[in-house]
């Protein structure tokens, strides 16, 4: 990768490029695109959940089935394989890490496959991950990275983590303000809250970790969200950041594993396009307002005020989530399916797919170019020329 005046990241005795790709499902970011980002000698993040999307075989088996250990199966399968496609085109360099939501159900079961297929990282968020270190109990060589947004709650979980022998090996400090998908603020109206400014969190953890004896340089800060500059990039390693990760820059690249149309969608979505809403998990999310989104937007309170009582089954009999607005009648959480929205927008269909993406312009703006450009203009500030 290109030579850069940014000092390395180093993570479990790798020494890497400073930046990682996000984790994006479902099935946004597989092999193709983490695998590209390793071979680079970045972070490159698969995301876990139902990868069975992308093999034929096994949505033939499943796609129709009503038997939830089959489906479960099957996704587990398809993350064995997408690991190790990603490690063959990664060839050894970089980092394969998946990203496991602690919101989901099957979270405990990917976090073991995912050791077990040699993934060097295990990246989560989507709730506090207090239990990752006794999950990959027997992989000392896996590295646990916690997504987390404010100072309160790193320091909470580096407490927790520190009764049990064990600090993480890297942090994610996303910005509810900026990211997209699922956001780290317990409301809608919280996302803007100053407490989650970089500027504020960055120096605090530091001087968290001051106070409780950890070497600052042990554990690598990783901002994520609103990054799309080589500027920002050099912002926020002056502040004190190790590393930047992006996510919806890297899902509109050449190697994407998502379909053309969804990154012609993500790509060409103006400010006014992005918004915000309460996902079905019971997190604000962050999407470009689709037709089927601006549907559902449309009747959203209507559909939540009359949640409360009625009963109904998981649409899919799978259960993905821990928690489901839709299943649960919780009418403080999103009515609708997110396996289904989700998997519809990585095959490109702009009419019933939720397209999640940052709230930032992106780097190349609406043009669609590979990987190796997109890290050499965030390293070197250096950007393509293209028309």
């Amino acid at each position: 990768m290109s030579s850069t005046a940014f000092p390395p990241l180093k993570i479990k005795g790798k020494t890497l490029v400073p930046i990682v790709q996000g984790g994006m499902g479902v099935g946004i970011s597989a092999h193709r695109l983490a695998g590209t980002v390793a071979s680079l000698n970045g972070v490159g993040t698969i995301a876990s959940v139902d990868l069975r999307r992308h093999h034929p075989d096994l949505m033939a088996e499943t796609g129709r089935s009503r038997n939830r250990e089959a489906i479960e199966k099957a996704n587990l399968i398809a993350l064995d394989r997408e690991i190790k496609m990603a490690q063959d085109i990664a060839q050894g360099r970089g980092v394969i890490a998946v990203n496991v939501m602690r919101a989901v159900t099957q979270y405990q079961d990917y976090v073991r496959q995912s050791c077990q297929s040699g993934a060097e990282a295990i990246v989560m968020g989507a709730g506090l991950p207090l239990d990752l270190p006794e999950l990959t109990e027997g992989y000392p060589d896996v590295a646990l990275v916690p997504i987390l947004s404010d100072v309160r709650g790193i320091v909470l979980l580096l407490k927790k983590w520190m009764r049990k022998n064990r600090l993480p090996d890297a942090i994610v400090i996303e910005h509810p303000r900026y990211a997209g998908g699922h956001l780290g603020a317990a409301k809608k109206e919280d996302v803007n809250d100053p407490r989650f400014n970089f500027e504020v969190v960055i120096p605090g953890v530091l001087e968290a970790f001051e106070e409780m004896g950890i070497a600052s340089e042990k554990i690598p800060l990783i901002p994520a969200g609103g990054i799309n500059s080589h500027e920002r990039v050099r912002e926020l390693i002056d502040m004190g950041a190790a590393a930047v990760q992006l996510g919806s820059a890297f899902a509109v690249a050449e190697e994407g594993d998502a379909d053309i149309e969804f990154k012609k969608v993500l790509a060409g979505a103006k400010d006014k396009d992005v918004v915000d809403f309460m996902s079905c998990a019971g997190l604000p999310a962050r999407a470009v307002k689709t037709p089927w989104l601006e549907k559902y937007l449309n009747r959203e309170e209507k559909l939540m005020a009359a949640a409360a009582g009625k009963e109904h089954k998981c649409t899919l009999a799978w259960d993905c989530l821990l928690q489901c607005g839709l299943r649960d009648s919780n009418p403080k959480h999103g009515q609708f399916c997110i396996d289904n929205q989700l998997a519809a927008a990585v095959t490109g269909d702009v009419q019933k797919g939720l397209f999640f993406r940052g709230a930032s312009s992106l780097p190349f703006g609406s043009a669609i170019r590979p990987v190796r450009e997109l890290m050499h203009y965030l390293l070197t500030g250096e950007k393509p020329v293209f028309t």
